[in-house]
């Protein structure tokens, strides 16, 4: 009988082999899998390890604590400056996977006694984040907003410091900031469930738009 990752994987269209092989090595090394963000997600002790992500122009599979893995290679790649965690390794083909499968496997090892080690990311903290021009004039601007985004949560005000810092045009930051001033006001964070309807609240899992498919299926 098929799991959920057997049906992740044979439902992929342009990644199922590399997905494949990625996972024989990942259960070869003892890690539990299950099913999370929607893609094959692999735990030890009930602890992320390492999971697989499918793109356009490649697959990755990518650790939780990849920066405290010693990678004297360089295969390990930071994604952006501001990843602080996870590292990937991105794949095109079967063989780029064959090829470095060994190290692959003692990645995972080394991600398996770091867990067990109980060691820690030394995460930034917000103030040690740039903060930009655009935001900065709306918290001056706004005591209500400025009393709202101090209130969130270290890592809430993290992810929006970085979602809008990735813009690169004033005008586009200053539409993001004014996109996210309501969720703001009302203490949620960038990814948080606005609708209530989420089994996985504060997390949003999607469910408004359940909601929303079944009201415009039936007043068709």
């Amino acid at each position: 009988m098929k799991n959920a990752v057997d049906l992740f994987i044979s439902e992929q269209k342009n990644w199922k082999k590399e997905f494949e092989i990625l996972r024989e090595i990942i259960l070869s090394c003892g890690l539990e899998e299950e099913l999370k963000w929607k893609q094959p997600c692999y735990t030890y002790g009930g602890k992320n390890m390492v999971i697989l992500g499918g793109f356009k122009n490649y697959c990755m599979l990518a650790f939780f604590k990849g920066a405290l893995i010693k990678d004297e290679e360089g295969i390990l790649e930071q994604q952006t400056d501001n990843v602080q965690a996870t590292r990937v390794i991105k794949f095109t083909k079967p063989k780029e996977i064959i090829k470095i499968k060994d190290t692959i496997k003692s990645f995972i090892f080394q991600a398996i006694e770091i867990e067990k080690s109980g060691a820690k990311i030394s995460y930034k903290k917000t103030e040690d984040f740039k903060i930009p021009i655009e935001l900065s004039k709306k918290l001056k601007a706004s005591a209500k907003f400025k009393k709202a985004f101090e209130s969130l949560t270290p890592g809430r005000q993290k992810a929006y410091i970085l979602f809008f810092s990735s813009a690169k045009q004033t005008k586009t930051i200053e539409s993001r900031i004014e996109k996210y001033t309501e969720r703001i006001l009302k203490g949620k964070g960038l990814l948080d469930c606005v609708c209530g309807l989420s089994k996985k609240y504060p997390a949003c899992d999607g469910s408004h738009q359940q909601l929303k498919n079944k009201f415009s299926t039936s007043s068709r």
